[in-house]
């Protein structure tokens, strides 16, 4: 199984930025799928999750109304667009897949990809 995160980069606060992730070797469509973030010296956190049909989604309070989950299943790939991001969205992103609809939980994510840096400045 591998998931390959892209999309990261450097943008000014207020900006834009879409990540990707690209699943292979998992039945994709099987699997709900989560993006996690890590701040410079914090724990990983839970930041979106969608569960297998796009029909359910979920959200970290500080990303609601900013941050949209969505996925492809006939591209294997899940996508996080983030718009007015904030300084305080930086670190590194990581997406996840869960063998369960959907969950907040990083114990319940079975496999992560290599995660992806996104830095906002002030």
């Amino acid at each position: 199984v591998q998931l390959q995160a892209s999309g990261g980069g450097l943008v000014q606060a207020g900006g834009s930025l879409r990540l990707s992730c690209a699943a292979s070797g998992l039945t994709f469509s099987s699997y709900g799928m989560g993006w996690f973030r890590q701040a410079p010296g914090k724990e990983r956190e839970f930041v979106a999750a969608i569960n297998w049909g796009a029909s359910r989604t979920y959200y970290q309070d500080s990303v609601k109304g900013r941050f949209t989950i969505s996925r492809d299943n006939a591209k294997n790939t899940a996508y996080l667009q983030m718009n007015n991001l904030k300084p305080e969205d930086t670190g590194v992103y990581y997406c996840a897949a869960t063998r369960g609809s959907w969950s907040t939980s990083r114990a319940d994510y079975a496999y992560w990809g290599q995660g992806t840096l996104v830095t906002v400045s002030s």
